[in-house]
């Protein structure tokens, strides 16, 4: 009890030797997590009792986290903001959005590319519905805008790819921009993950969540564009796009929905196989997930008005190392 008193005044850093500082900071740890369960079983007992009396049950604390302690943000959108609806009205993306035109993607590769960049291609084309593949060779990016044009495509997708590896992607809108440029981390194509499913051609549903600011719903938008506004239910795909601190990750699922037996009814079933007249038992229906890919991580790097210009182009948004001094500072 002594040693235990000395050691809740020192703080495991102050000691020197290795051994004596593990002890502490396991000591430390574990006082902490008795402490948790205390209070954890004092706030069960508290609800129990209010539930016994018909009283209202005791607030429960909100855990701090990096996003609900964020930086206040001026370019927040807000539900009520008209003058936020009346510009997305009027953006690049509202004629696809309100489904008078109906998307056209044009994909294609960095100039020396690597096999990675048409296998990750193909996966894309099975994920976009109405997306086509252009082969780069040593065209110039400007020409393949004009063919874009000239062939009523509506969005161009660049994959780029670096020492055999994707690290980069563009998003050009068509035919005036804007243009965005994403980094690429942590592919997985579908052949690499566990269980995975096929797709089939179904139009998908998509999913965008935590756009919450100016920027970031411009680039929702951006993605939103690529894909029809009709999905088609019955192929139970969905696309996901989840912004969280600035990453936004990829998924592509489909549901599916398994009937499975209640354990006890499935039991009796098996004593009761001799007696006649045995009752079906009541089959339970469960939904659940299965991964299609491919998977991966987007980081906005910069968003450029009209299309992709590196020489004279007007930027948007450009992300500078500067912004990256606060963990609770996000602009998607």
């Amino acid at each position: 009890m002594g040693e235990e008193n000395k050691n809740r005044g020192i703080i495991p850093s102050m000691i020197k030797n290795k051994e004596k500082r593990a002890e502490v900071h396991a000591n430390l740890k574990n006082q902490k997590k008795l402490e948790k369960r205390k209070r954890a079983k004092a706030r069960d007992a508290a609800e129990k009792q209010a539930l016994e009396l018909g009283e209202e049950l005791p607030p429960r604390k909100i855990p701090r986290t990096i996003e609900n302690t964020r930086e206040v943000d001026e370019t927040l959108c807000k539900p009520d903001d008209e003058e936020l609806f009346a510009g997305n009205d009027a953006d690049e993306f509202s004629s696809i959005i309100k489904r008078e035109i109906l998307p056209k993607v044009l994909i294609t590769t960095c100039r020396f590319n690597s096999t990675i960049g048409p296998t990750f291609i193909s996966e894309l084309l099975s994920v976009i519905p109405n997306a086509h593949y252009y082969k780069r060779g040593t065209n110039d990016l400007k020409k393949i805008i004009e063919y874009a044009n000239a062939k009523d495509f509506t969005s161009l997708m660049v994959v780029h790819t670096s020492r055999r590896k994707l690290d980069g992607l563009l998003i050009i809108g068509l035919p005036e921009g804007p243009t965005a440029h994403f980094k690429i981390s942590n592919v997985v194509l579908r052949k690499d993950i566990k269980n995975h499913g096929n797709p089939t051609s179904h139009q998908p549903e998509l999913v965008l969540t935590n756009f919450t600011t100016r920027l970031g719903l411009r680039i929702g938008r951006l993605i939103q564009a690529l894909f029809p506004q009709d999905p088609n239910f019955r192929g139970r795909r969905v696309v996901t796009f989840h912004n969280q601190r600035d990453f936004i990750f990829f998924r592509h699922h489909r549901y599916i929905f398994e009937s499975k037996e209640n354990k006890k009814e499935a039991d009796s079933k098996k004593k009761s196989k001799d007696t006649k007249g045995e009752k079906v038992p009541q089959q339970k229906v469960i939904a659940r997930l299965q991964e299609c890919g491919p998977r991966f991580t987007m980081k906005l790097i910069s968003l450029q008005h009209g299309t992709f210009d590196s020489k004279g182009g007007e930027y948007e948004w450009v992300h500078k190392p500067e912004m990256d001094t606060s963990r609770r500072r996000f602009f998607l």
